[in-house]
């Protein structure tokens, strides 16, 4: 049973050949949204297979594919932040954080990597291997990382521990060193353009550059490219000298701060780009007007910018009034780009 991207083909060659080694540590490494997790949980579930077809993936038949799919599979465990592990309960994650007060943790905790210590310490159920998936390894704190570095040093015989991360240069070294590289291929244009125009996506191109070419966030991205408040924004500051920034934060002030700070990073980044290249990456219909908006602007003022957007992404997370930071970073920009 087929379960990969149409892009991770070669990703998947490569995973077929690694079966054939001893392995108690690999760690899958690439840029956000291109579906490692999905890659993660397929070989995962290959490894547990009783009956592999030709190509080496999972037959969705046999006893083991089904424990798999309804997510009690004995010898499998996905170790992922409470938030995330929340996904297919939130309606009760909803009632559980009215009535605790407590928003669910982004993070691994120490507790959760102990938890382990009873699937690790018996034998396979099928008398196979054993797997355990965790994801994103980067948000073990150190705690937690320190105690799955006990794992790794010495493990069990059959069992695989498979990281998914983000960010591998945030991971101890020492975890770093017992896990077997594994860095998945970009995504390529085409293949990537055409499964996302399956997925429904309207501007499949555009999604695909606005998501810095990652697919899975590019779905998201399709709908972000047809808002309304994404569309005053870059209407907005196309033309610095007339925008006006209170009527902007006002349009603004009900948008996640974190996303309006990424578009404009991602304006400023091909404002950067054309100044310095000639090349755009995130708004590939904008070369006229970007062209001609860079053109007087000094290209210390735009990197000025960018460093300026990174601080206020940071602060997105935590203003408390939307509409004054909303104005900050409007008068920011255009005052950087008029000077």
């Amino acid at each position: 049973m087929k379960s990969i991207y149409p892009w991770q083909e070669s990703d998947w060659e490569r995973l077929r050949e690694l079966r054939k080694r001893p392995l108690s540590g690999l760690l899958f490494k690439g840029s956000q949204g291109i579906g490692k997790l999905d890659l993660a949980l397929s070989f995962a579930r290959s490894l547990l297979c009783q009956q592999l077809d030709e190509s080496g993936f999972a037959c969705g038949q046999c006893p083991s594919c089904h424990w798999f799919s309804q997510g009690s599979h004995p010898d499998f465990r996905l170790l992922q932040p409470e938030a995330l592990s929340q996904d297919d309960e939130e309606g009760e994650g909803g009632e559980s954080e009215k009535k605790s007060g407590k928003k669910p943790s982004k993070q691994i905790s120490v507790d959760q990597v102990r938890a382990l210590a009873d699937f690790i310490g018996m034998s396979a159920h099928q008398g196979g291997g054993r797997v355990v998936v965790i994801h994103p390894a980067e948000a073990m704190n150190l705690n937690a990382a320190n105690a799955l570095l006990k794992n790794l040093e010495e493990p069990p015989q059959g069992l695989l521990f498979i990281l998914v991360s983000h960010k591998p240069q945030q991971l101890l070294p020492t975890i770093l060193s017992r896990c077997l590289s594994f860095a998945l291929a970009a995504p390529d244009a085409t293949s990537a353009g055409r499964w996302l125009a399956q997925q429904g996506v309207k501007n499949p191109a555009e999604a695909l550059a606005a998501s810095g070419f990652a697919p899975l966030q590019a779905v998201q991205m399709d709908e972000q490219l047809g808002s309304g408040e994404r569309e005053k924004l870059l209407c907005a500051v196309r033309q610095p000298a007339a925008l006006d920034v209170f009527a902007l934060a006002d349009a603004l002030q009900k948008t996640e701060q974190v996303l309006v700070v990424q578009w404009l990073q991602q304006w400023c980044y091909d404002l950067g780009s054309m100044k310095q290249a000639g090349r755009l990456r995130y708004h590939p219909g904008e070369e006229a007007a970007i062209r001609k908006l860079v053109e007087p602007v000094d290209p210390l003022n735009i990197a000025r910018l960018q460093k300026y957007l990174q601080t206020a992404k940071r602060e997105a997370r935590h203003t408390l009034n939307p509409k004054l930071f909303f104005e900050s970073l409007l008068f920011s920009y255009r005052q950087l780009m008029l000077e």
